[in-house]
């Protein structure tokens, strides 16, 4: 079975997110904030 438009558009977004806040632990500037982008961004497609 086929992924649906939904399906792929929540992966990119979820890489999308990981990717930045990876980005922002690397320069250092880790917060409270890039944990819960994490979270709620990659929880999109968990609730599909």
């Amino acid at each position: 079975m086929a992924d649906s438009l939904l399906i792929t558009k929540s992966k990119e977004l979820a890489l999308q997110i990981i990717k930045v806040c990876n980005y922002v632990k690397q320069n250092k500037k880790e917060s409270v904030l890039t944990n819960r982008l994490i979270r709620s961004g990659t929880s999109v497609g968990a609730n599909i």
